[in-house]
């Protein structure tokens, strides 16, 4: 089956909705589970310091959408329902009812389906014999409300955006969202990357003890990984919590690089202004926040917290390198990076600087490919263009077969 008849079928067939699903054409099957996080209450400091936008100020025929805007940016983070009780697929490999073994796929930043991921997800279950799980980290895919993906609302708010912000570049439905939450705290980033690190260590505990249906106790579990997912892999590895990936190995795809390295802005990520801000508050002036900010001290300054220096030592490149490398060397035999040659999000030289080191000394190999078609970071494998069906089919069988190897 060609890459783009695979992306179609599961697109078509797989859904949220029920327990178990048949996928005949794969000889595969979807479970879904549910998952309840343990961790909104961290949420409530992603509330400090947000400011409205001031919708009675606004022309009359902005005001509407100033409203739906203050509502995104303005509820309370650990008041939404539906990232903290939230359903996440399973792809089973063949039709076994357990596994000794599974793959844990986080994806992308400001990602609202799974549809790219899923013949990602399918491969890697035939090739590996693992049972796949792919897990939303905090506010993305299913774990945010409805209103954010409205298409009508997104592009008014976009619209509204581009009055309040006339600099502002690449503002856009897709994006607007993520946008205005970032701009109006970007702390938001470091408490939901927390939330979302304490999650997975819940699915992790809980797939090692064999509390996980369809894994057995003491499963072998690895990572595959994709941009900004890459960030909260590699913090998930560097601390390490109670041992329980000391044999796990982990896959980046199109990711890698420390935060300052990377270039978010894009239509389908974060428009200029949000990235200006959360840049602002992540590289350069994240020190002056723990003074008004004594929760963020707490939990990015607290030695006995190892998630906070492992997250502090990947947003700026310069700082903290020796501490990083020496991270990434302990583990650099069970790492692997596949980068994209013309990838402008995460540039591949990025990717190496960072995964092989300074004086290019770490072990990490780093595959850098480039695709025979017009391709951009959000979409390597574009599936709906006829002309390339095969090139796309051949590249993305050619990019998986060293992950798939890797990852058995």
């Amino acid at each position: 089956m060609l890459f783009a008849d695979l992306h179609k079928y599961l697109k078509d067939n797989v859904s949220y909705e029920p327990d178990l699903t048949e996928l005949p054409l794969t000889g595969q099957r979807i479970r879904n589970f549910d998952f309840r996080s343990e961790a909104t209450g961290i949420l409530a400091h992603a509330s400090n310091g947000l400011v409205p936008v001031p919708a009675e100020n606004l022309d009359p025929e902005d005001r509407e959408i100033g409203r739906v805007m203050n509502s995104i940016s303005m509820t309370p983070d650990h008041e939404i329902a539906e990232n903290g009780n939230f359903r996440y697929h399973v792809i089973m490999p063949g039709d076994r009812e357990e596994t000794d073994g599974a793959l844990i796929v986080i994806h992308g930043f400001n990602e609202r389906h799974w549809t790219k991921y899923l013949p990602w997800a399918s491969h890697m279950a035939t090739e590996t014999g693992r049972a796949v799980i792919l897990f939303p980290i905090a506010f993305h895919m299913n774990r945010s409300p409805d209103l954010w993906n409205d298409s009508r609302l997104m592009k008014a708010m976009s619209t509204l955006r581009k009055k309040l912000c006339p600099a502002v570049i690449h503002s856009t439905l897709s994006n607007a969202a993520i946008s205005v939450r970032l701009s109006a705290n970007p702390a938001r980033f470091f408490w939901s990357g927390l939330q979302s690190y304490f999650d997975v260590n819940l699915l992790m505990a809980r797939l090692l003890n064999g509390e996980h249906p369809g894994i057995r106790k003491g499963a072998s579990v690895n990572f595959f990984t994709y941009s900004i997912g890459t960030f909260l892999g590699e913090i998930i590895m560097m601390t390490n919590d109670r041992g329980m990936y000391d044999r796990a190995k982990f896959v980046t795809f199109c990711g890698g690089p420390v935060f300052n390295r990377l270039s978010p802005v894009s239509k389908f990520i974060l428009d200029s202004e949000a990235d200006v801000l959360l840049y602002s508050f992540l590289v350069e002036h994240l020190e002056s926040h723990f003074k008004t900010d004594p929760a963020l001290n707490d939990y990015l300054m607290n030695d006995e917290l190892p998630f906070g220096r492992n997250f502090r030592s990947l947003l700026n490149y310069r700082l903290d390198r020796a501490y990083r490398e020496e991270k990434f060397a302990g583990m650099a035999d069970r790492v692997l990076a596949v980068a994209l040659a013309n990838d402008e999000v995460v540039p591949p030289y990025e990717v190496i600087n960072t995964l092989q080191g300074t004086k290019r000394d770490l072990k990490i190999p780093v595959i850098v490919s480039d695709l025979p078609y017009p391709y951009r970071h959000e979409d390597p494998f574009p599936a709906g263009s006829p002309k390339n069906a095969a090139a796309v089919d051949e590249s993305f069988r050619k990019i998986f077969a060293p992950i798939c190897d890797f990852l058995r």
